[in-house]
């Protein structure tokens, strides 16, 4: 579900459920969480980059899952699901790198957020979805993408569900280098490298100063973000978006009053 390569001291994680577009179910969020885990506990690892197999990057969480979840009282959860990953990208104390391949929706582009460098091939392109099926923000983007991007850059992500492209997402900061599609992971490697060759302590170091003054409003926007998408998770509007995504249709809130 995951390929991982080593490159040096760089340890590359290669989403790879290209039949469903690398969308995260319960199995895939927990394949990466302990992945992170072990490079988090690996002296040979200086840093970790993300990217996916295929013409996605991720496709986010997997809605038809999802839709499962909800219909059957009886299902089981993974061991760290969507709230162990976004923990431990949280609190993943070595440099973290996201090379955006294709697509990204959802945790697909929540967690460039958490990321610390993001490369992007020029065409890939992403979406947070969040309005589209009735929910909330997820993986603290409520206060990574104000911060990185700017509040409106960040309100039009948020709040209007449309795709933004690469070139709009280097011009509002979420993307740190764009790429053809091509030379997306050798300039990813190459800058990953860099500083794979300084010292582990120092990156680690470095990264703390950085993160320290941030990590609990991250933790804090999380908090209140798991509320909001409690609330409004199984509810009419959201039922509605779900059922017609799996029609292939444009949802309906009219009727809901919503």
């Amino acid at each position: 579900m995951i390929d991982v390569e080593n490159n040096g001291r760089v340890r590359l994680f290669r989403l790879n459920r290209p039949e469903a577009k690398n969308a995260f179910n319960e199995a895939l969020y927990d394949n990466l969480t302990e992945l992170l885990i072990e490079a988090e506990g690996d002296s040979t690892v200086a840093l970790v980059i993300i990217t996916g197999q295929g013409d996605s990057f991720s496709s986010g969480t997997d809605v038809v899952e999802l839709g499962q979840r909800m219909a059957d009282p009886s299902f089981t959860p993974g061991k760290h699901g969507f709230p162990g990953l976004a923990d431990t990208l949280v609190d993943f104390s070595k440099p973290l790198l996201s090379a955006v391949n294709g697509i990204g929706l959802g945790i697909g582009v929540t967690i460039l957020g958490l990321s610390d460098l993001v490369f992007m091939a020029h065409s890939a392109r992403v979406k947070c979805p969040f309005t589209d099926l009735a929910l909330a923000p997820e993986a603290a983007s409520s206060f990574t993408f104000p911060a990185i991007m700017g509040r409106q850059n960040a309100a039009w992500t948020l709040l209007s569900s449309e795709w933004l492209t690469a070139e709009e997402c280097f011009s509002m900061g979420l993307a740190f280098k764009l790429c053809s599609d091509d030379e997306l992971m050798d300039v990813t490697m190459e800058h990953a490298q860099v500083l794979a060759a300084k010292p582990i302590s120092s990156l680690v170091a470095s990264k703390k100063l950085i993160m320290d003054p941030i990590r609990e409003r991250i933790h804090e926007a999380r908090k209140h973000e798991d509320a909001a998408f409690a609330e409004l998770l199984g509810k009419p509007a959201n039922l509605e978006a779900l059922q017609a995504f799996a029609e292939k249709r444009n949802p309906d809130f009219s009727s809901l009053g919503e």
